[in-house]
């Protein structure tokens, strides 16, 4: 984006449900792989189903690592140039750059695991570091919606978010997120979702979610 208009008062305000839900999806996902790397360090896995553990794993640090280097390169130009002295974002991307090494070193835990599903140190080694960044993205997560989803709310336009949202969405691996997304949404916000999205994101859905499932009962259980 290279103009930037933003909200006035009086304006619309722009939804930043979608972002909401990509935050809870992954607050979702740290917590109950933490939970079950900790449960499978004490019973060992037979390497079929440590092989999707750790696949699963590695497409979730994507997920993250997508996730906050579009925030960077895409939203937060948007709402420093939008917002201007009423947000600082300093902390946030600091946050941003912490995350990454965590994010290699999980990688290559869940590769050793998918290794050595049977030694439990690895399983506890991972878990660990999955903990680690279960407790980062609690406390980033919360400042964000704190600071950053008002000042979205604010400052940007509806124009300027529905072209951040656009280009996020171009750097999403849908079969990915958008099963998770459905997973934590209420009855309300999905039927929102559906409204907005028509046919063409049910036909989306009956694709993606049904084999989405298959794969996590793979696993979690």
């Amino acid at each position: 984006m290279t103009t930037v208009t933003p909200r006035q008062a009086g304006d619309p305000r722009p939804d930043t449900l979608g972002m909401r839900l990509a935050h809870r999806a992954m607050l979702k996902d740290c917590h109950r792989l933490t939970a079950l790397l900790q449960q499978l360090a004490a019973e060992p896995v037979e390497p079929p189903r440590a092989a999707a553990v750790a696949a699963y794993v590695g497409d979730f640090c994507d997920s993250i690592h997508h996730h906050h280097s579009a925030e960077d390169d895409v939203l937060w130009p948007v709402l420093a140039a939008s917002a201007g002295p009423h947000v600082d974002l300093a902390e946030l991307s600091d946050d941003h750059a912490a995350l990454d090494p965590l994010l290699t070193r999980i990688r290559a835990g869940a590769t050793a695991f998918a290794a050595r599903p049977a030694d439990e140190d690895t399983a506890t080694a991972l878990a660990v570091d999955l903990a680690e960044l279960r407790d980062t993205l609690d406390e980033h997560i919360a400042d964000e919606e704190a600071s950053v989803l008002p000042a979205i709310e604010e400052y940007v336009s509806v124009t300027d978010w529905a072209a951040v949202e656009g280009e996020i969405r171009t750097r999403a691996k849908l079969t990915f997120e958008a099963p998770r997304v459905v997973a934590v949404v209420t009855p309300d916000e999905y039927a929102a979702l559906a409204k907005e999205g028509g046919v063409m994101l049910r036909l989306l859905l009956a694709v993606l979610v049904p084999p989405f499932r298959r794969r996590e009962r793979r696993v979690f259980g």
